[in-house]
């Protein structure tokens, strides 16, 4: 199925998909798999499977919500798992990954975002050792950016350096669009933002931009004398036990891969082997998979391996209160960050849950942790030509979430 390109309505496609993390050829028919083929490919030792049948009543309604939004939403694939501490309430796959092949829970997808709150979470263990300060100036390690003597670790990792995000860029996303495939460096990406005056003075107001998360790995690389994949599976995969995240340096996904479709450049096209370079700096660009992602909400969102202190930071380093536009800073760009809905240290709070929220090229998720409640959400979706834009992740999770903790709305848009 195919559909002429409307002038104008790729470019905004696509920046509605991309912008989903801040708060991102003809079609293929693709030719289906037999299943024992398929079955072939899952790894060995895969503990990744559906919740035993019967259900109970919690897990039961859980599935029949998430069956619903799946009809409701026209996704081709829903993955979802819940857990409360560490008991399983529902884990579960529904729909496709291509035509003929059954959406999986072992099945690996792209988890964008996800990885700032590794790193947010990595900065403050060499905090808590005494290694840096949230408030050290990064001009030692990133002598190239523009005023790095007045712009902190910390303010890379809360978006409050005043820098334009490239995501944002008509230009990026003009080529972007055009080449999806196209190999990014950060070089080439961070021209964007040093194209553009910043919109305030560092420190003085909330702005998203993936530059900032670009910069801050190509720091923490300098401080630690080692490579980022490498670091954040020392510090935080690796002790979590998610063998299934892993950087990826180059399109290629490990197997077994839940596919990804989109309408964003004005047609319905396969895109899981889009090159995810863009998204952020090389060694950071992960792949994982739902069991892995609802073990990392629960574990980023208690703060399992920072001290109190550090949690406390982590989701609120002082953005509370910032966010306001200016003559300079659009109302759409500097937002308000506010005690019920604010940017943290690499992770999103709202109403209480601790969160990240992926969405570009067809992918779209969310890992989402109630410490009150002690209640993790994670979902992936997919798309059918007929999905409404936006992360329909966060739908499905909103909707689970009004069920189990209708006194915190898991309110993302």
């Amino acid at each position: 199925m195919t559909r002429t390109p409307s002038p104008g309505r790729p470019v905004a496609r696509a920046r509605k998909a991309l912008l989903c993390a801040a708060l991102l050829a003809v079609t293929v028919q693709t030719a289906a798999v037999p299943a024992a083929a398929h079955e072939a490919a899952r790894p060995r030792g895969s503990e990744c499977a559906r919740t035993a049948r019967p259900l109970g009543g919690e897990s039961r309604e859980v599935l029949g919500i998430t069956q619903k939004a799946k009809a409701d939403l026209h996704l081709k694939s829903v993955e979802v798992k819940v857990t409360r501490g560490r008991r399983e309430v529902l884990t579960d796959a529904l729909g496709e990954s291509m035509t003929g092949v059954p959406a999986e829970p072992d099945m690996h997808f792209r988890a964008g975002s996800v990885v700032f709150s590794y790193v947010g979470t990595a900065l403050l263990q060499l905090v808590q050792e005494g290694r840096v300060r949230l408030d050290d100036t990064v001009e030692r390690w990133l002598p190239g950016l523009p005023k790095a003597n007045r712009i902190t670790l910390r303010m890379l990792a809360t978006n409050t350096t005043g820098l334009h995000d490239y995501v944002t860029d008509p230009a990026f996303l003009a080529e972007l669009e055009a080449h999806p495939f196209r190999h990014w460096t950060p070089q080439q990406l961070l021209a964007y933002p040093y194209s553009h005056s910043f919109w305030y003075e560092p420190g003085t107001n909330w702005s998203y931009s993936h530059a900032n998360y670009l910069l801050l790995i190509q720091a923490l690389e300098k401080i630690t004398g080692t490579r980022i994949d490498r670091f954040l599976r020392e510090r935080v995969t690796g002790p979590l036990g998610l063998d299934n995240t892993r950087n990826n340096f180059t399109p290629d996904i490990p197997r077994r891969v839940l596919h990804a479709f989109t309408s964003e450049r004005g047609l319905y096209e396969e895109s899981t082997f889009w090159n995810p370079s863009w998204t952020t700096a090389p060694g950071a660009v992960i792949t994982t998979h739902i069991c892995d992602l609802a073990r990392s909400a629960r574990a980023i969102g208690s703060g399992e391996l920072i001290s109190r202190r550090s949690y406390r930071t982590l989701i609120n380093p002082g953005t509370v209160g910032l966010g306001h536009p200016t003559a300079r800073c659009p109302a759409t760009v500097c937002l308000p960050q506010t005690e019920a809905k604010h940017f943290g240290l690499g992770v999103i709070v709202i109403n209480g849950w601790v969160l990240q929220n992926p969405s570009f090229s067809g992918y779209a998720a969310i890992q989402a942790y109630l410490p009150s409640k002690r209640l993790a959400i994670a979902v992936s979706a997919t798309k059918t030509k007929d999905t409404p834009d936006g992360n329909m992740a966060e739908v499905v999770a909103q909707r689970i979430a009004a069920a189990l903790a209708p006194e915190a709305p898991l309110a993302v848009g």
